[in-house]
């Protein structure tokens, strides 16, 4: 039997990808949009830009950096977001098309149009 770490035993395929343009269905942020920065999907979670912020306390490092308060943005799970589709302007499952030559394309459910594999 295998060994898995608890970070990856429950953590869903990452189909949601850096620059896609994702709105929250859940939680605190729920139905604002923003642009991914990061994805971890090792713990199943990402960073969209100017969303989840937390203030966090930085201790001054040597001349240069200040001290004080910061605000910065802070991991969601990618079960609370879904990708918006250009074309529909809607949140919507990603589909997997398989093309004739075996490369692979992220899909819109609702439309049918391609998400780009950036």
């Amino acid at each position: 039997m295998a060994e898995q770490t608890v970070a990856t035993a429950g953590a869903p395929k990452a189909r949601v990808r850096k620059n896609d343009t994702v709105m929250v269905i859940k939680g605190r942020e729920r139905g604002k949009t923003g642009k991914v920065l990061r994805v971890i999907p090792r713990s199943g979670r990402l960073v969209i830009e100017r969303l989840n912020l937390v203030k966090r306390h930085q201790k001054a490092r040597g001349p240069a950096s200040a001290s004080g308060i910061v605000e910065k943005e802070a991991p969601l799970q990618l079960a609370n977001v879904m990708v918006m589709c250009e074309r529909c302007n809607a949140p919507v499952r990603i589909g997997i098309k398989t093309a004739a030559d075996g490369t692979k394309e992220r899909i819109c459910r609702r439309c049918g149009e391609s998400l780009g594999n950036d």
